[in-house]
């Protein structure tokens, strides 16, 4: 599932093809929104709110409407010039959006609806504070996880309803960095918010191409690229040894109970000792 750097990048380039452009055509293909037409509409702007997409129209009566989508794990907008040949099979496009400079084609989109803008909350507003975002409140997300003190921290992280843009490749990596075992409780982490600020300086430090997570230092500050570095630190580097201390990574699986979805997990045992009676 991409994590809050990806959407960021996606609502940058749609933003940069999109904003100021009006509809020549649309094209929803899901069954709710088959019959919508907003030829004439006006893209006022594409945001990213954690790992979900707001594009922002104007309508010719000044009417306001936002096409909301989320990529799941297998979706993707992709921007063409105008009747370019797509690179993805026609029969997964979900949405086609048209202008006189570019076309906008939603791949496989998890979710994708159109509601009025100012009824945003209804489909955001569960989220906690984006890590990536404008309003992000280092506080309140702090809080958020603090109020399911029993909940591993590695589960909380992923709970877009405590923070906003965290997926598994920077739980893992964020956790490492903090010396945070992803299996202990949320009240077990003494320091909340360096591991909240790990996970941030992680997601700024790739908003550019590529994804790389070993440019951060041990105070977690971005740093010179190092080409002989592992991408990662400890993320997919199960057997590896840890570039700290030279333990072999491992990996385990992490759900939040019984029928829950378990994920990866990747830890370095020795940086990050699980967690145990407290003194």
């Amino acid at each position: 599932m991409p994590e809050g750097d990806s959407i960021w990048r996606a609502a940058a380039q749609l933003h940069a093809a999109l904003a100021g452009q009006q509809l020549t055509g649309s094209d929803f293909r899901v069954p709710k929104f088959a019959t919508l037409k907003l030829d004439g509409w006006t893209v006022n702007e594409v945001v990213p709110r954690g790992k979900h997409l707001l594009m922002r129209l104007r309508g010719p009566d000044e009417e306001q409407l936002t096409i909301h989508s989320h990529l799941k794990m297998e979706g993707i907008w992709q921007v063409y010039p105008p009747g370019g040949r797509w690179r993805k099979p026609g029969f997964t496009a979900r949405c086609v959006l048209r202008t006189a400079t570019a076309d906008a084609v939603g791949f496989s989109l998890g979710i994708l609806e159109v509601v009025r803008t100012a009824d945003e909350d209804s489909v955001v507003g569960h989220l906690g504070p984006d890590l990536l975002g404008p309003d992000w409140d280092l506080a309140e997300a702090e809080r958020r996880l603090r109020a399911a003190p029993d909940v591993p921290v590695g589960v909380a992280l992923l709970d877009q309803r405590n923070v906003a843009g965290i997926g598994n490749i920077y739980r893992c990596e964020a956790c490492f960095l903090s010396g945070v075992h992803p299996a202990a409780p949320v009240s077990y982490v003494q320091d909340l918010p360096k591991l909240l600020i790990d996970a941030k300086q992680l997601l700024e430090a790739n908003l550019g191409p590529g994804r790389r997570t070993t440019v951060l230092n041990k105070q977690g500050t971005p740093v010179g690229r190092n080409a002989g570095r592992p991408g990662y630190w400890v993320y997919r580097r199960e057997h590896q040894p840890c570039l700290k201390c030279a333990t072999p990574i491992r990996r385990g699986v992490l759900a939040k109970d019984t029928g829950t979805e378990e994920r990866d997990i990747y830890f370095c045992p020795t940086c990050q000792p699980p967690p145990g009676p407290k003194a």
